[in-house]
């Protein structure tokens, strides 16, 4: 089997993850902070930790500020809806996944006004002129996708979050995609919230979120509950991480986003992606002489994630997906990948694509099996 699914989720885990996920369970498997029994202290040490290294990971100031939630939709949700009310207006790109865009109109349909902003039909990003154009005084939030899950493109955050803190605009960034493969400093790139899942680019389980929250936002929280301290009181702790963090946590799936991020470090984040990049190049160079596919991606290399997207003449994107899954079985993802404003700009919209997303555990040779099967079935009706 080729998996090339890894945007959707890394596959296989590093083998520690497991290991550490199983260690957890058998061995310090109680209510983390709801007791003071060895379990739970064992439990809420193993939390802590994890939170200290996603702070490191990310160049947190505070290790509070660093909340896990259920995946990065929530977390997405929990800074949307947190901070926007009625009146308010926000900026975002059409690049966005439904995770953003779905949030979004339901907070249109109660009275905050949205700008959407096309990417440039040449590159593939947002630009930062027409950013800061859109700015207004009623301005209260910049959100915008860090790398694109449908064709790779990564958008300059950097830029953006120096334009918004220009304006003293909060930021927030969807690193679903990014996270784990590229640096991400939320003090340097002025970011105000980042959102991300432990289950792609950090090598976690599914089943967690974070969502950094910087000093100068505050969002209102979307949940209440027992936190395991201030228990005396009837209302929501102020306190960070309390505030967000409500009910029993996901104590073994966040075990695992803490091995995750530890094999990123141990194995170098430099070597993962010059893996994962000479992999993509590799595929990219294949495909490109293979007459009847077309591909979408970066034009500029340096922009490219190692996610791409492409389509064979004379075949639907699902048919392609069924043929390399049941003929070669090559595991991709086929459709609009819960992007369907990004497949209208880049005119894929409504069928999709076909996406192809190497990971670190995948090989040379599956690269080349991947690109003679598609050659295989692109030479049957071209």
């Amino acid at each position: 089997m080729i998996y090339l699914d890894n945007a959707a989720t890394s596959w296989p885990r590093p083998e520690n993850v497991y290991q550490a996920m199983d260690r957890f369970l058998r061995e310090k498997g109680g209510n983390p902070g709801h007791g003071s029994h060895s379990l739970a202290a064992a439990a809420k040490e193993t939390i802590d930790d994890t939170r200290m290294r996603v702070a490191r990971f990310i160049n947190a100031p505070e290790v509070e500020r660093v909340v896990f939630t259920m995946n990065c939709t929530h977390s997405l949700n929990m800074g949307l809806k947190g901070l926007l009310r009625p009146g308010d207006h926000l900026i975002t790109s059409r690049l966005e996944h439904n995770a953003v865009v779905r949030p979004l109109r339901k907070l249109e349909t109660q009275g905050v006004a949205i700008t959407r902003l096309a990417p440039s039909p040449e590159t593939g990003v947002v630009s930062v002129a027409d950013l800061e154009q859109a700015i207004t005084p009623q301005t209260r939030l910049i959100t915008m996708i860090h790398v694109s899950n449908v064709n790779g493109v990564i958008q300059p955050i950097e830029e953006y979050g120096a334009i918004a803190r220009k304006h003293n605009v909060p930021f927030m960034v969807d690193a679903a995609q990014s996270a784990g493969h590229y640096p991400i400093d939320v003090q340097a790139g002025n970011i105000d919230l980042l959102a991300f899942s432990a289950h792609k680019g950090t090598y976690g389980p599914p089943g967690v979120g974070v969502l950094y929250i910087g000093e100068k936002v505050n969002p209102e929280t979307m949940c209440e509950g027992g936190t395991g301290v201030f228990s005396e009181s009837d209302e929501q702790p102020e306190a960070l991480p309390y505030r967000y963090e409500s009910g029993t946590q996901n104590a073994v799936g966040i075990c695992g986003l803490g091995a995750g991020i530890e094999f990123i470090l141990t194995t170098g984040r430099e070597n993962i992606a010059s893996h994962e990049h000479a992999l993509l190049n590799r595929m990219i160079e294949g495909l490109s002489h293979l007459r009847g596919v077309v591909l979408y991606r970066a034009v500029d290399t340096d922009r490219q994630a190692a996610v791409i997207s492409c389509n064979i003449n004379g075949y639907e994107p699902g048919e392609v997906g069924v043929i390399l899954d049941q003929a070669f079985d090559i595991k991709v993802r086929a459709g609009l990948h819960c992007t369907p404003e990004a497949h209208r700009c880049i005119g894929t919209f409504p069928k999709g694509t076909v996406r192809l997303s190497p990971g670190y555990f995948n090989t040379e040779e599956e690269i080349d099996l991947t690109i003679k099967a598609i050659s295989s079935i692109a030479k049957s009706k071209n």
